[in-house]
């Protein structure tokens, strides 16, 4: 009699390893990348929040994404689009990196877009702290590796950053405090 419990060996799921691993020079550069991006997305009178994805090299900016609203973060903007222009395979040796840690909803998209590896510069927690309750920043207390650790998949988080929280805290503040 077989196990119910046991899973058959046919479905369990493998994953490859997410590819070559960023150095801390990249990992900055990148992060002052998605800096960048937030800053413009206030330009274009968007919140402060910025996404950019990185292929396997580490190297190569594949795609950039600013805040657009409410629903549509920077982050889950970006995993959609690229799940729609790039093959699961290749997006899992890729790199999200973004300004401030994914809430729940762009966590859950980087995964089901098979993102491989997450880097975030500055947590949801002080994001709070900065921001307060705003009305129009309702930060939820879910926090990225929490969702990632519920995954099939083992989507890799790297965050936050020390040597680039800071500036990223003065646009968050900047921004908010004139909201």
């Amino acid at each position: 009699m077989q196990d119910r419990d046991a899973t058959p060996a046919s479905t369990t799921l493998s994953f490859p390893p997410q590819g070559l691993a960023p150095t801390r020079e990249q990992v900055l550069r990148h992060l002052q990348r998605a800096s960048a991006v937030a800053e413009r997305a206030t330009l274009l009178g968007h919140h402060p929040f910025g996404a950019i994805l990185v292929g396997p090299d580490q190297e190569t900016v594949l795609m950039e994404q600013g805040n657009v609203d409410t629903v549509n973060h920077a982050e889950a903007v970006l995993a959609r689009v690229a799940a729609m222009n790039f093959r699961p395979e290749y997006l899992w040796g890729c790199t999200l990196y973004t300004t401030v840690e994914p809430c729940c909803m762009c966590a859950g998209t980087a995964y089901w877009a098979n993102i491989g590896r997450v880097v975030f510069g500055l947590t949801e927690a002080r994001l709070l702290e900065a921001t307060g309750s705003h009305a129009e920043n309702p930060t939820m207390s879910v926090s990225s590796r929490y969702v990632f650790d519920h995954c099939q998949k083992p989507v890799e988080l790297i965050g936050p950053v020390p040597e680039v929280e800071e500036a990223i805290l003065a646009v968050q503040r900047a921004f908010w405090a004139g909201r």
